[in-house]
């Protein structure tokens, strides 16, 4: 079925900005913590927090579950969700509007800020605002059982190590008929250590191709390049309306000895609304 072009621009536009909702369940593809941290605050009576992450959560980026377990005998609400890490820049608190009753699980969608990685993420504590049935609001701090936090930690930690030695980057984008053609390159920011881009996969809409894998920075060398090209890969309407994320690309890259690093291809505005408009034009066109 042909999908006009502003309707499609409008479902990507609602993809990159979609936001999971709370779940009144743990769900199935959960990446549960693993053996509860024991955190050093009191437990919070009727309360139990534990964080959690998602597929969603990892698509996005930026934020995970704090899945929270009425485990007393009354009910309350919950008005707002903020993660308490020594390891991560504090963020303001998520509004939230969240009821439970005895028994009752449910995931509040949390962002984490920029990792400090000099600090450990551990303990952890979920900062909540409650409000009680007879009406009285508190803040309290729920003790974490977080033992994903450690893992995102040092996932992000070892992304911000690799960008201290080496600038990746896609240049150059112009368009090549029912594709977008650039360069993939590695600029050099400090250190004498030889780096490797291995690996890059497509994303959930577009197919990535880089012509010379593994792109090698040698020791000696400030910079390297090789070409790389975006052909959309769907133009399913459900695929188009429901992905999260329909420009994120893996990269695997490896500095010096350190072992390789999953990260993001880094795409900037410009690059993303570039390959937005790719999609438009050919699922407007061939769908």
């Amino acid at each position: 079925m042909r999908r006009t072009a502003a309707g499609l621009l409008v479902a990507l536009t609602a993809a990159c900005g979609a936001t999971p909702s709370p779940a009144a369940a743990p769900s199935s593809s959960a990446a549960p913590s693993s053996a509860p941290v024991e955190a050093a605050l009191p437990a919070v009576p009727g309360l139990e927090a534990e964080a959690v992450r998602l597929r969603t959560d990892e698509a996005i980026g930026g934020q995970f579950q704090v899945r929270i377990t009425d485990t007393g005998d009354d009910e309350f609400t919950v008005t707002s969700v903020a993660l308490d890490s020594p390891g991560f820049t504090a963020l303001p608190a998520t509004a939230e509007t969240a009821e439970f009753a005895p028994g009752r699980v449910i995931d509040l969608p949390t962002p984490y800020g920029t990792p400090v990685c000099d600090a450990e993420p551990l303990p952890a504590a979920a900062q909540l605002t409650v409000v009680r049935p007879d009406g009285v609001q508190e803040a309290v701090r729920a003790p974490l059982s977080a033992d994903v936090l450690q893992l995102i930690h040092d996932e992000e930690c070892a992304v911000l190590a690799v960008a201290e030695v080496v600038d990746v980057a896609v240049t150059d984008l112009a368009d090549a008929g029912d594709s977008l053609a650039g360069s993939l390159t590695l600029n050099r920011r400090e250190g004498d250590e030889p780096v490797t881009a291995a690996t890059l996969g497509r994303s959930v809409l577009v197919d990535v191709v880089a012509e010379d894998l593994p792109l090698e920075l040698a020791g000696d060398e400030r910079s390297a390049r090789t070409d790389v090209s975006f052909t959309p890969a769907t133009c399913d309407p459900h695929v188009l309306s429901e992905t999260k994320k329909p420009f994120v690309f893996p990269l695997t890259v490896q500095a010096g000895d350190d072992d390789p690093v999953a990260m993001d291809l880094p795409l900037d505005q410009a690059a993303r609304d570039r390959l937005a408009a790719l999609v438009q034009r050919v699922c407007a066109v061939g769908g």
